[in-house]
């Protein structure tokens, strides 16, 4: 119960969509701020579950009867994470008239002036903002507690394998990276010659977004005695954090993020498996261009005092490759593997801390441009 003269306790959304990484990162700093939040949780409209809306304050492409409620009273706060929740998050913050503050974890789509927070990892090229928070890496991390409860789960199949145990993690073709059954083949190969030269064995598990030619392909390639789940929506049994409770050393290929740091977080061996790139399309190279010096500084200026982010923000997925290899947590595939360690620095207490500011500044927050 609130006392006379006491600030009454500050009302927090977490707006989140259907991205389990995502969500997973606003809910940890939601804990971390050690205050009570609301879960708005988004169900898309069919056609944007994978297409992509046209990036505004909107609530277009949501299925509202499916979604939760969004109505009065507006929040103080809104954490959020991803183009789609942020379009609704933005669409929050004109209802209330600009008195919501919006913290996003991850690059904005655009827009960049109508967030008070954006918390960005290395691989996004942004321009240089008092709105962002620059952090080495993704805030994701391990369930300590799935991965003892999967420690306790896998012990017996996984101790059967010979060592030392490879868990091979695959994700799939993101831009600007190409993974299709020749990248397969290659992939296998050289892990063909890896257990070949070392001796163990190979645990391979796929993720939603591998192309069923990779599968099919990984699957003829690799040495008979390897294991290969292949994911699907009804999959039993995912290995994937027995593996990380078990496997001696990961290479994971070079495209998922999530994947890279979560193995680094907890001090594995572990090596990246690089994908060939395709062309980048104009609009992504002048968007890069943009961001190195000197022409940073001129975009940065035009961004700030004239809202103007029209081609966006760039994402470099080897910049994270890069910091993790000169970390000492990663090597490119091909080199020893690292012997492990500690794992990686925590960043979430920097942007907690940036968060509680947002909550502690007196009035409204700034208002939008008329961008």
């Amino acid at each position: 119960m609130e006392t006379a003269g006491e600030r009454p306790q500050p009302r927090i959304w977490l707006v989140l969509g259907d991205k389990l990484g995502d969500n997973a990162q606003v809910r940890r700093v939601a804990r971390a701020l050690g205050r009570p939040f609301e879960e708005k949780n988004l169900v898309f409209l069919p056609k944007f579950r994978q297409g992509k809306p046209t990036f505004r304050p909107s609530l277009d492409h949501v299925d509202r009867e499916a979604s939760d409620p969004l109505e009065p009273p507006w929040p103080d706060l809104i954490l959020t994470s991803g183009s789609r929740p942020s379009m609704v998050a933005l669409w929050i913050k004109q209802r209330s008239r600009g008195k919501t503050r919006l913290a996003i974890i991850g690059r904005p789509k655009r827009m960049l002036n109508r967030f008070d927070l954006a918390v960005v990892p290395s691989q996004y090229i942004m321009p240089i903002s008092p709105r962002v928070l620059p952090l080495d890496f993704p805030l994701m991390e391990v369930d300590r507690s799935r991965l003892e409860a999967a420690r306790a789960a896998w012990a017996d199949r996984l101790s059967r394998m010979p060592r030392p145990l490879t868990a091979v993690l695959v994700g799939g073709p993101t831009q600007p990276f190409r993974m299709d059954e020749n990248v397969a083949q290659d992939l296998a190969q050289r892990l063909s010659r890896l257990i070949a030269q070392d001796g163990g064995s190979l645990y391979i598990t796929t993720s939603r977004r591998t192309p069923s030619e990779v599968v099919s392909a990984l699957g003829r390639s690799l040495p008979a005695s390897s294991e290969l789940f292949m994911w699907g929506p009804e999959s039993a049994d995912n290995p994937y954090l027995g593996l990380l409770a078990h496997a001696d050393r990961f290479v994971v290929t070079g495209d998922s993020v999530s994947m890279l740091v979560e193995v680094a977080r907890l001090g594995r061996p572990l090596a990246i498996y690089e994908l060939p790139v395709r062309a980048g399309s104009w609009k992504r190279r002048l968007a890069a261009g943009l961001q190195k010096p000197p022409w940073r500084s001129i975009s940065s200026f035009f961004r700030r005092f004239c809202g103007l982010d029209l081609l966006g923000f760039p994402r470099d997925i080897t910049r994270i490759h890069r910091k993790l290899e000169r970390r000492g947590a990663a090597v490119a595939f091909g080199e020893p593997f690292p012997l492990g360690g500690a794992g990686l620095e925590d960043e979430l207490e920097v942007v907690v801390d940036r968060v509680r500011e947002l909550l502690a500044a007196d009035g409204p927050a700034e208002q939008e441009s008329s961008q």
